[in-house]
Formats: C-alpha cells, structure tokens, sequence
C-alpha cells in the first residue's frame, strides 16, 4: 500500500525503543498540547525535504511537563543503503547504537536528552500502516506519552500549507491492544471503532525571544524592499494547479478502497467458514446423541459428545488492517475536500478580478 515505511528504518526505530530509558508511569494528567520549538521544525522541515522523495525518521528529544509535551531537540535517524551496498548484510543493532551514541554526546553538552517519539516524513498523507502501530507500541512499552510527527513535504512545497501533525495512540486501543483482545468479540464489547485508534494532538511552535526579534528583524526589511507589502510566498499560494495533488490523492484513495474490499471479502470468509462449522458441530453432535441413545438401550456405554475437531476453530483474520485502511480512506478524502475547497476559493477570487460572475460550467440546452 502507499506510503509504507521503509522496513530497516521502522525496525532500527523499535529496537531502540526497546533499549532507551526506564519504563514511565505514564499516570497523571492527560496530554493535551505538543510544544515543539521553532529550530526543531526547521531540522525536521529540512531532514524530510532533502531526502523527499524518499521517507526517513528521525528521534524527538523534549521534556514532558504535566499536560504539554515540550520538543526541543532532534536528530535524524540513519537512513537505508540504496544502490549496491543495499545488498550489504546491516547489523540490526547499529542504529540503536548510533542514538543512543547521539543521545550521549548530547547529554555532555548539556542538552535535553529525554526521548519523547519521532517524527516521519509521509507523501500525500499515507501514514496509516501497521509500521506505526507497531513503532508505536514498541515505544510505549518504556514511553507512556510518546509522540510521532508527521510531516509531507509534498504539500508544504507545492501549496503552501505546511502539514505537520502530531499523533497519539488512544489509551482505549493501547490497552485492548496490550491485553490481546483485538478480536470481533472485543472489539464490539469494547464498541472501539476504526477512528478510535490514533488521535491527532494539538501542535504549537514555540520561539525564543531572541529569535523573535531576528524574525521580526527580516519581516521589516522585507516589507520595506516590496513596496506593495507582497512578497513571492505570498504570491505562491494563490497557485492554481492542484490537479496533480487531486489525481495522486484518488489514485491512493482507489488502492485504499481496493484494500478495504478486500478485508472485508476476508470477513466474510471467515463468517462463512465459522457457520459451515457450527452446523457441522451441530449435525455432529446430534448423530452422537442418536448413537448414545442406542448405546444406551443396548446397554453399552455412551460415548463423549465433545468434539475433538471443535477446539481447533477457524482461523479470524486481523481487524487492525481494517481499521488502519478506513482511517487512510478517511485521510484521503478529508485531503480532497481540503483541496477542492482551496481551488474553488482560488478560482472565485481569480474571476472576480477578471469581472466573471459566475465559475460554473455551462451545460447545453
């Protein structure tokens, strides 16, 4: 499916998590806010862009203080080897040795080494895969309140919206999860839904006030070279080529709808399959309560109605890729109307100084 994390990246991302720290109560108050500071956003911003369109990871480091999340360092992770030395044997314990290197060189500098998640870059929003669940339990196995930040630097370059997001595991998937019970049963005993698994935390960019002043500093002197008060950021959102971006988000929306049919095509086999096998238990069982009863009168004794094939059952099929399918159907199609809304905002604002009244195509008598 799209947008799949590479796999050496997503294992060397959880076999540090297994070694990195003491395990967190993860008690107290809930996390409501991710604080991440300005030069964090511009190392993740940069990390993503350069390798895009390939996708890498990266370590937060920050603080956790009641119920805001405080980012304030990261570093990227070692990327995968491409071309020929791709067929070199990786010592899968050299990535975590690499961060938890990093992780030591920053505390002798007196840095904040507190692992707190990571970040990812993604394409066109595909980042619901099992990679992330599993990255994600790996991580709350010793960090309670972990975070994954998702940045597409697709968007960010082409349409001038900056898509950066941070997301949580829900307690409730966490737990059902952690216990073993993702089965049909549970699940409707728990009534979890697909859009119960992984929330989207509020994300504020904070900035020194040094750094302040810089900004402010170059916003003046922009502002007083252009004499309109319009520079060529603001002149690059009003592009009106989307099609591209709409075409890639249905092309990935079809594949998700293909997948989805296909879980659900494995439901029903397998409801099928466990209604076949009731009613041969059934049939099975009412031939021995028949042979029982001539033992009976023959005077024999009777023999066990159990079923030793019974215990075996029918194999149930995973509903996490299920639930991970619908919430990136759900991704796509909150991206196209996010799209088609900037479009046709656009286009008003363009006939409008063109003196067109009306956008809408004419149909033939």
């Amino acid at each position: 499916r799209a947008g799949a994390r590479d796999g050496h990246t997503s294992f060397v991302t959880m076999n540090f998590a297994a070694s990195a720290g003491k395990p967190q109560d993860g008690s107290g108050t809930p996390l409501k806010a991710v604080q991440i500071d300005g030069q964090v956003v511009m190392k993740i911003v940069k990390h993503c862009t350069d390798h895009s369109p390939s996708l890498v990871t990266g370590q937060l480091l920050g603080l956790d203080i009641g119920a805001t999340l405080e980012v304030t360092d990261c570093f990227p992770f070692p990327s995968a080897p491409v071309g020929p030395a791709a067929d070199e044997e990786v010592d899968p314990d050299a990535g975590a040795d690499y961060q938890l290197e990093m992780m030591r060189c920053l505390r002798e500098i007196n840095v904040d080494n507190n692992t707190v998640g990571w970040y990812q870059s993604t394409y066109l929003g595909s980042y619901y895969t099992e990679e992330l669940i599993e990255t994600f339990l790996a991580y709350q196995e010793n960090i309670k309140r972990c975070v994954c930040i998702v940045y597409d630097p697709s968007r960010s370059a082409k349409q001038g919206t900056f898509s950066l997001k941070a997301l949580r595991l829900t307690d409730r998937f966490y737990e059902i999860h952690k216990a073993g019970e993702f089965t049909f049963e549970k699940i409707a005993d728990k009534s979890l839904s697909w859009s119960e698994i992984v929330t989207e935390t509020p994300v504020t960019v904070r900035n020194s006030a040094l750094a302040a002043a810089v900004f402010g500093e170059l916003t003046a002197s922009t502002l007083r070279e252009e004499e309109s008060g319009v520079v060529q950021s603001d002149l690059d959102r009003l592009h009106m080529s989307t099609n591209p971006f709409l075409e890639r988000s249905l092309e990935f929306l079809s594949e998700c709808m293909d997948d989805l049919a296909s879980e659900q095509q494995k439901v029903a086999f397998y409801q099928r399959n466990v209604s076949r096998q009731q009613l041969q238990q059934a049939q099975w069982l009412q031939k021995r309560k028949q042979e029982n009863a001539q033992r009976k009168a023959s005077g024999l004794e009777a023999l066990p109605e159990e079923d030793e094939n019974a215990a075996k059952g029918v194999t149930e099929p995973s509903r996490l890729e299920g639930f991970l399918i619908a919430n990136q159907v759900n991704q796509y199609v909150d991206q196209i109307q996010e799209f088609g809304q900037a479009s046709l905002q656009k286009l008003y604002l363009v006939s409008g100084t063109q003196g067109v009244d009306n956008i809408a195509p004419r149909t033939p008598e």
